[in-house]
């Protein structure tokens, strides 16, 4: 879905978003959530907390629960999604501009490719307003080949 894509643009614009967030909201953006950001923005895969783990390595002594809070706090702040089918991260593109995401997720490659489509959104809150439902959160995972993948 990313070939040939420069992932250092990516991280570069995930942190400066996370900056602003975290001033906007008077929040410390510390090194460690830094760099958990930084690992979840390397590729347009999904993240594994104990991949994560693993990369950090001996530089912050990181345990599993503190890559968790981490994980927790980008999630917060709508700067990570999970994709629940795979419980791995993934960078959010587009930092609180929506609740409601679609991803497209390369069961070849493992790319995850984030969605915006206010249209399908509204159908799925239509839907469910009319069930009696109160959703708090919406995530749709579409698992597939991407074109590069189908291409082969």
């Amino acid at each position: 879905m990313y070939a040939q894509h420069e992932h250092s643009h990516c991280i570069e614009t995930a942190v400066e978003a996370a900056e602003r967030i975290c001033e906007d909201r008077n929040l410390r953006f510390t090194e460690l959530r830094r760099r958990v950001l930084e690992l979840v923005w390397q590729n347009h895969g999904a993240a594994k907390a104990y991949d994560l783990l693993e990369q950090l390595g001996d530089d912050y002594s990181a345990k599993p629960p503190t890559v968790y809070r981490a994980l927790d706090f980008l999630l917060e702040n709508g700067l990570v999604h999970k994709i629940n089918s795979l419980n791995a991260y993934v960078g959010c593109e587009h930092p609180l501009e929506h609740k409601d995401c679609f991803f497209l997720i390369c069961s070849n490659c493992e790319e995850v490719a984030e969605c915006c489509a206010g249209d399908v959104a509204k159908s799925l809150r239509d839907m469910v307003a009319k069930s009696g439902f109160k959703p708090t959160h919406t995530t749709l995972e579409i698992e597939g080949l991407c074109q590069q993948c189908q291409a082969g």
